[in-house]
C-alpha cells in the first residue's frame, strides 16, 4: 500500500518539476513568450495608430488650445491615461501627431519658367488630401509650439527650393519667405477661414492667379 503511493509521487514529482522548470526556464521565456508579445505589440501600435488618427483630426478641427487629451481619447476610444503613457504631454502628442514632410517636388527637373506653377499645383495637392497642414496652420496662429514647428517646416523643406532656382544666393530666404506668405495665405483663407470667395475658385483658376506670381517671387529680378 505505502509502496504504490511512493512509486507514484516520484515521477509525478519529477514530471512536475520537469515541465515547471521546462515551461518556466524554457518554453516560457522562449516560445511562449513570443506569441504573448507578439498581440500585446499589435495591441500597442493599434491603440498609438488610433491615437495619433483622432488627434489629427481634433487639432484639425478644433486648433491646440481647444482639442482636449480626453475628447482626443474619447474619439479614438481610449482611456485618457493610454494617450499620457504613450505621449507624455498634449505636446508630446502634437509632435507626434503633426509631422510635415511636405513632400516637394525636385524643382531642378522643372523648367525654370514652370516652378512657380509646379509650387502651387503641389501645395493644391497635399491641402486638399492632409488635414495636417490645415492643423498646423490653425495652431500655428495661437500657439508657439505650433508656430516653432511650422517655421522648423519653412526653414528645412522651403528654403532648399527656393536655392535651387533664386538668382541671387543673398535673396534666398526673402524669396522663400515670399513664397511661403503667398502659398500660407491662400490655405489660410481657403482651408481654415474658408473665405467663400477664395474657396469659390476652382483649381485652375488658383493655378493662373497664383502660379506667376510664386514664379516671380522666385525668379525674378529684384525690384
Amino acid at each position: 500500500m505505502t509502496g504504490t503511493p511512493r512509486g507514484n509521487t516520484g515521477p509525478a514529482n519529477g514530471s512536475a518539476n520537469g515541465s515547471a522548470n521546462g515551461s518556466t526556464n524554457g518554453s516560457a521565456s522562449g516560445p511562449a513568450s513570443g506569441p504573448a508579445s507578439g498581440p500585446a505589440a499589435r495591441r500597442s501600435d493599434a491603440s498609438r495608430s488610433a491615437i495619433l488618427t483622432a488627434a489629427r483630426e481634433r487639432f484639425a478641427a478644433d486648433g491646440y488650445e481647444r482639442a482636449t487629451i480626453r475628447a482626443i481619447a474619447k474619439d479614438a476610444r481610449i482611456d485618457p491615461s493610454m494617450v499620457m503613457r504613450y505621449f507624455g504631454s498634449k505636446d508630446g502628442l502634437f509632435a507626434a501627431a503633426v509631422t510635415l514632410d511636405l513632400r516637394l517636388p525636385d524643382v531642378s527637373e522643372v523648367p525654370h519658367t514652370e516652378v512657380g506653377h509646379a509650387l502651387v499645383s503641389h501645395f493644391l495637392d497635399i491641402w486638399e488630401a492632409n488635414e495636417e497642414l490645415t492643423a498646423m496652420l490653425r495652431v500655428a496662429v495661437t500657439n508657439p509650439a505650433g508656430r516653432e514647428r511650422l517655421q522648423d517646416v519653412f526653414r528645412e523643406q522651403v528654403v532648399p527650393v527656393a536655392a535651387r532656382v533664386c538668382p541671387d544666393p543673398e535673396q534666398v530666404v526673402t524669396r522663400a519667405g515670399l513664397c511661403a506668405a503667398q502659398l500660407m495665405g491662400l490655405a489660410l483663407t481657403r482651408y481654415v477661414v474658408r473665405l467663400a470667395p477664395v474657396v469659390a475658385l476652382a483649381r485652375e483658376e488658383v493655378l493662373a492667379w497664383l502660379g506667376p506670381t510664386v514664379q516671380r517671387y522666385l525668379t525674378a529680378p529684384s525690384p
